[in-house]
């Protein structure tokens, strides 16, 4: 006597298929990544019916890859983009001859990507991280145990009044949507993400400007931002820092669709 055959498992084709019709783009990647998640056909289906209703890929999966580490993504938390691991790089290359112990702070912090992307590289790094969100302060606290510590409140205030005057490096991706264009943004990001990680104001740099003005307060001499920017709103970005007291540099990348603002504190002695 044999064994009654099992159900037939969903062809990876049938999952394609769905994710197609639903307008996923990468529906053959994606369909690889669910069905390697679900452990049953009905698990399978009901990932599926999240991905078609246009929850995001990474908050079903409950990660996402951000230079090669799987960082945790809950919902109601931002989720990293590729373009952002251009900060990252920028960041590196301004601590290429920085000395163990150099403290850098992940502002706006989301999920602690960025944060833990910099401590993968640097492991002698003093980190700290930050975000109004008390969810993003949760999930980051799980990404970055062990390489940095999270505070939850809004920007700078988030930090022990000892942190005033210590900090060399700030890396930030604040919100830079403008709020009339969030509607136009994919569903996966409008209906999904949490609208205080996505909007930046009537033109998109309400919090930049306030980062601007902020820091010099909180930087060690000699310290500096970086911030990802829209290629059109950097010019106007940079403005602001330098109307702060810092010099300004605007780099790009075509191949992720990335731009940053770096701004060097002037000021080389402590306030």
């Amino acid at each position: 006597m044999t064994d009654a055959p099992s159900a037939p498992r969903t062809g990876r084709s049938s999952s394609v298929a769905r994710l197609r019709a639903a307008g996923c783009v990468f529906a053959e990647d994606e369909a690889r990544l669910i069905e390697a998640e679900a452990s049953s056909e009905a698990q399978l289906d009901a990932l599926l019916r999240r991905r078609e209703s246009g929850e995001p890929l990474e908050q079903i999966l409950g990660w996402v890859d951000f230079r090669g580490l799987r960082v945790r993504v809950d919902p109601g938390v931002f989720v990293p983009r590729v373009r952002t691991g251009f900060l990252v790089d920028a960041a590196l290359s301004l601590l290429q001859e920085s000395a163990p112990g150099t403290t850098v702070l992940d502002l706006c912090c989301g999920s602690g990507a960025i944060g833990r992307a910099l401590a993968g590289e640097r492991g002698d790094l003093r980190l700290l991280a930050a975000d109004v969100s008390p969810t993003a302060v949760a999930s980051a606290r799980i990404t970055l145990d062990g390489f940095g510590e999270v505070f939850e409140g809004d920007l700078f205030a988030a930090l022990p009044g000892t942190e005033r005057g210590r900090i060399d490096l700030v890396v930030v991706n604040a919100p830079y949507v403008p709020t009339e264009a969030i509607a136009l943004m994919p569903p996966e990001a409008r209906l999904h993400e949490p609208a205080v990680s996505l909007d930046g104001g009537s033109d998109g740099l309400a919090l930049h400007r306030r980062i601007a003005r902020e820091s010099g307060d909180w930087l060690a001499a000699g310290g500096a931002v970086v911030i990802e920017s829209g290629r059109e709103q950097a010019p106007t970005s940079a403005a602001a820092f330098t109307a702060s007291g810092f010099s300004t540099q605007v780099l790009t990348d075509d191949d992720r669709d990335a731009t940053v603002v770096v701004a060097r504190l002037l000021r080389t002695t402590r306030l």
